[in-house]
């Protein structure tokens, strides 16, 4: 899994995402002096680290190399949701708290999403309607989740309900 981008390493990062292109260090500094003092030589190290991180990859091109990203700002940002997700000792209350931080604008693109993905699911030959995938993310950002208890559920099996036993 990767680790966070540090501060600078994210700048550089976000400038190559954005052009969408082969890049030099001579165009990453240029665009970040508009921002901050910084030297050639600390953009050239930045870049050498993700190429070694395996974050870009180089071509030489004269004298200099130009970078390209590896993957998307969009792959990055789902592998930073997927660790912490992952390091929850409760996933589903992680995903509950998650959805209930999301904007408006959040939600539409979370819907979105699932619109893609239940097909891809389900097996499904059409993608769901609007309403299917408004009724599961409305589901997943209102649903409760159970926290664990010390208390022994009821065994099915008597008959007990298992919430309260009897």
């Amino acid at each position: 899994m990767p680790r966070q981008l540090g501060d600078l390493e994210d700048a550089v990062m976000t400038r190559v995402w954005q052009w969408n292109r082969p890049v030099t260090v001579r165009e990453v500094l240029e665009d970040l002096q508009q921002e901050r003092s910084i030297a050639y030589t600390t953009v050239m190290t930045v870049m050498d680290n993700l190429h070694q991180k395996g974050w870009v990859r180089r071509e030489v091109d004269g004298r200099a190399y130009r970078y390209t990203a590896v993957s998307t700002r969009a792959a990055y940002s789902a592998a930073l949701m997927n660790e912490a997700w992952s390091r929850s000792d409760n996933p589903a209350a992680a995903l509950v708290a998650f959805f209930g931080m999301m904007s408006a604008e959040q939600r539409e693109a979370l819907k979105d999403a699932m619109r893609i993905v239940l097909p891809n699911l389900h097996g499904a030959a059409e993608p769901p309607s609007d309403e299917a995938a408004d009724e599961a993310v409305g589901e997943a950002t209102h649903e409760e989740v159970d926290e664990p208890t010390d208390e022994p559920a009821g065994d099915p099996a008597d008959g007990a309900d298992p919430k309260t036993g009897r």
